[in-house]
């Protein structure tokens, strides 16, 4: 028997029946079995997170190779392929179909999640009943994305592909700018922790290991300016690398002094060059994306090339359209930072106001539901959000939505057709949005520094 006690959920049935009910009930009764100490709000968002995950995993399936003969039974959906009467297309399937199967379930994704960030706004307490779909519905919630998902394959060509690509470009820069604020958040929060073990116990063990991580991470960036100044750039050619990777170097070093500056320390003690060294390591791989994705190839070898000692021009003709490599090293540290940020959006429990304001989070606000003893005596999960929520469900959907557009133009290279749809190829325009986000970044990381140090009447702790 499966029983209700106020938002605790108590199991008698068998496991099979438990699962099967749990998946129209609520948060806190999906996982009480396996995660019995997990909060509601910390459960609802690593499932919403793993939709997200299952998502990627699907779009990254459909571009490896092979695919496409697979593709190719999907009525209409590219030439020589099953047609639909009076629909047929006219593009060249071993170049495209990886391009377009990933558009369209990055667009269901999308769809989805910004179906939810609508119907959540302004959603105070679990009290609401909107909270209760937020929170349960799992099954249904799982059918509604795969029925966007199957009506997405049948969206005609026309101008899809080329509008959807503009919507990535500006989705994928504010992603990026989201990546940014939760590794500072992750980077105050270790700092912060270290530094109390430190003072609690072995603090000598403590401050070396800050004093190591901040070193290593420095001595990484280090070695991707000089490799980009070896690879990246020309004596007579590539000025806009050059402005790129000095522009950002002196960025870097101007938060890094900032952070250690006296009057900083007085008003923020949490900051320090751990942080600063986490966002110029960061800010270094943001720089290496936007150069991977110039079209001139003199200044933007292939990997392939740069390991085999290879001239670009015999690892990359451009005359062949068919050439297309969906993935490459920055690709996939993008995928590995994409993964670790939507983790940890997850299960962030954050002391930093500025980054909770910015996050659209109020951890601690809601009531903290304690452990509380079933009868089976195993521990339960209680709604610690009767009171008010812990995190603005409408921004966190927004949040997943722009994740999706990101790991769209990831998958894709940020590649664009041309005109005829019949080749790939890399855009300026991809290389603007990624050195722009990288720039804004670190002003709004320079922002939290100086912040405390303006606004002295003002509290940022």
């Amino acid at each position: 028997m499966h029983r209700f006690y106020g938002r605790r959920c108590v199991l008698k049935a068998p496991a099979p029946v438990l699962r099967a009910s749990c998946l129209c009930g609520s948060a806190p009764c999906l996982l009480c079995g396996c995660c019995p100490s997990s909060n509601n709000s910390t459960v609802t968002r690593l499932v919403f997170s793993f939709f997200l995950l299952l998502g990627t995993l699907v779009s990254v399936i459909m571009i490896l190779p092979g695919m496409e003969t697979q593709l190719r039974k999907i009525p209409g959906f590219c030439q020589g392929g099953t047609t639909i009467p009076g629909i047929e297309n006219h593009v060249n399937c071993d170049v495209i179909v990886g391009y377009k199967s990933v558009y369209r379930m990055c667009f269901a994704m999308a769809c989805f999640f910004f179906l939810f960030s609508a119907i959540m706004i302004r959603v105070k307490s679990s009290k609401d009943p909107r909270a209760t779909i937020q929170n349960g519905f799992w099954f249904f919630k799982f059918l509604i994305l795969v029925g966007i998902t199957v009506g997405a394959f049948f969206i005609p060509d026309g101008t899809f592909h080329d509008v959807w690509f503009y919507f990535g470009i500006v989705g994928s820069f504010m992603f990026i700018l989201i990546q940014l604020i939760l590794l500072i958040d992750f980077a105050h929060s270790w700092n912060e922790v270290w530094v109390r073990n430190a003072e609690e116990g072995n603090s000598k063990c403590w401050f070396s290991g800050l004093l190591f991580f901040t070193v290593l991470h420095y001595a990484l960036a280090f070695a991707a300016v000089v490799l980009f100044y070896l690879y990246y750039t020309k004596p007579d050619n590539c000025a806009e690398h050059k402005f790129f990777i000095s522009f950002n170097l002196i960025l870097c070093v101007i938060i890094s002094v900032v952070s250690i500056l006296p009057k900083v320390q007085d008003a923020s003690p949490q900051s320090g060059l751990l942080q600063s060294s986490i966002i110029t390591l960061y800010t270094m791989y943001v720089t290496w994306s936007a150069m991977t994705n110039n079209p001139n190839r003199e200044c933007n070898p292939s990997l392939l090339s740069l390991v085999s000692n290879i001239s670009t021009t015999e690892a990359m003709p451009t005359s062949s359209p068919g050439m297309v490599q969906w993935w490459d090293a920055q690709g996939i540290v993008g995928l590995v930072i994409f993964l670790f940020c939507t983790f940890y959006a997850s299960i962030r429990s954050s002391s930093n106001a500025q980054v909770n304001r910015l996050m659209q989070t109020e951890e601690g606000k809601g009531t903290v539901g304690g452990e509380e003893v079933g009868e089976d005596g195993l521990r339960r999960v209680v709604d610690n959000e009767e009171d008010g929520v812990t995190y603005n469900y409408s921004f966190f959907h927004f949040h997943l939505l722009l994740a999706s557009l990101y790991i769209m133009m990831t998958l894709t290279n940020w590649y664009k057709p041309d005109i005829t749809t019949q080749a790939m190829q890399s855009t300026m325009p991809a290389v603007w949005v990624k050195i722009s986000s990288s720039w804004l970044g670190l002003g709004l990381y320079l922002w939290t520094l100086v912040a405390p140090v303006i606004f002295l009447n003002r509290d940022f702790n």
